[in-house]
């Protein structure tokens, strides 16, 4: 049950944006623009990024919504446990290793981030420009965690395909904008 008596029990993030609307129209398009916009990482990658730093943060409902919305872009299920067993293992491409090294210590430690770490992702043959966008990620999670876990968003399984169907075929302004003003 939100921690707000004013939303509803199955209360989703549409719920929490009619408390600032203009505010959330222009984070859907920042939102927007992490997640679907032109980089060097595919969507399905990014969605892998957000989801593995909301597991990292225990935010369930960001994990499920958006490791079921990286399946839909292709990314396979068994990949999301095997990451959080450990990256040097997952079944992921070499390349994106230093990538996911670099976003557990920028989620959990952020202060531990190191230029040998930053290194490491160049090294892989990503661009600073690619970093940022994988920076940008974990940003973009790291608020929508804090947003749904303090406003109490209840995690129910049922809903997370839907959610996650939403964010493969609307993006996150579609499915969010409003035409109300505050």
């Amino acid at each position: 049950m939100p921690h707000f008596p004013s939303m509803p029990d199955d209360a989703l993030v549409k719920d929490i944006y009619p408390f600032k609307p203009a505010l959330f129209r222009d984070w859907c398009k920042v939102e927007e623009a992490i997640m679907r916009g032109p980089s060097a990482f595919s969507p399905g990658e990014r969605e892998m990024m957000g989801a593995y730093c909301s597991r990292l943060n225990d935010c369930t409902y960001c994990y499920s919504s958006h490791s079921e919305t990286a399946i839909l872009f292709g990314i396979d299920p068994p990949v999301f446990e095997a990451l959080m067993e450990g990256v040097d293992t997952a079944p992921i491409d070499e390349k994106l290793k230093p990538v996911f090294r670099y976003l557990k210590v920028l989620t959990l430690e952020p202060y531990k981030i190191t230029q040998t770490l930053a290194n490491a992702v160049f090294d892989a043959g990503w661009s600073e420009d690619a970093l940022q966008e994988a920076i940008l990620v974990c940003c973009a999670y790291a608020f929508m965690n804090r947003l749904v876990d303090g406003h109490g968003l209840p995690s129910d399984p049922t809903l997370f395909k839907a959610r996650a169907k939403r964010h493969f075929e609307e993006g996150y302004v579609a499915q969010y904008a409003t035409e109300t003003t505050d």
